[in-house]
């Protein structure tokens, strides 16, 4: 009578686990990391569409617009309208108890462009600046609660979890997402 051995041997079996542990333990930081850049990477497009967006309704619009950048606390931004009063510099500007959205529809009263509270995702944070976009399509920074113009581009970066990303806003209104 002959015997076949069938199967594999504990050896064999120990050290496909061996192996399959030492990939799984080399492979799971990698994707984290993976993870947590896809989640800066979408937070940093986030408010580069906003402030594309903005730049793109001032000129549709014909009407100054500003994003106001960690408003009303960090993490958190909101494309106004320019009424060119003492509102615009208003420390509330950015709550929607005295500016709501959507706004009334009543052409007559002002703000009727303010956008909604955003949050950025993942706890990401921004830099502080309140960007205004004019008609003509140009950008400018306001500080002080005056508009200067941007000489130098101005870098606007996204931080999560002690990484970044940058993008930058120029004169002409140029916005670059530096990936």
């Amino acid at each position: 009578m002959q015997r076949t051995d069938r199967g594999f041997s504990l050896i064999e079996l120990l050290l496909t686990v061996a192996v399959a542990a030492t990939l799984l333990a080399i492979g799971v930081p990698v994707l984290r990391d993976v993870n947590e850049g896809s989640k800066l990477a979408a937070a940093a497009r986030e408010v580069e569409r906003e402030l594309q967006s903005a730049r793109l309704r001032a000129v549709t619009m014909n009407r100054p617009l500003r994003v106001r950048l960690n408003c009303p606390a960090a993490g958190y931004y909101r494309t106004v309208e320019v009424l060119v009063t003492a509102a615009d510099n208003a420390a509330d500007r950015c709550l929607l108890g005295p500016y709501p959205y959507p706004p009334d529809n009543d052409v007559t009263t002002r703000p009727n462009n303010d956008g909604p509270v955003r949050v950025l995702p993942d706890g990401a944070t921004v830099t502080t600046a309140i960007l205004e976009f004019r008609p003509d399509g140009t950008s400018y920074q306001v500080v002080a609660n005056v508009a200067q113009t941007i000489v130098a581009p101005l870098t606007i970066t996204v931080t999560r979890n002690s990484k970044s990303k940058a993008m930058t806003v120029n004169g002409t209104g140029k916005i670059q997402y530096q990936q």
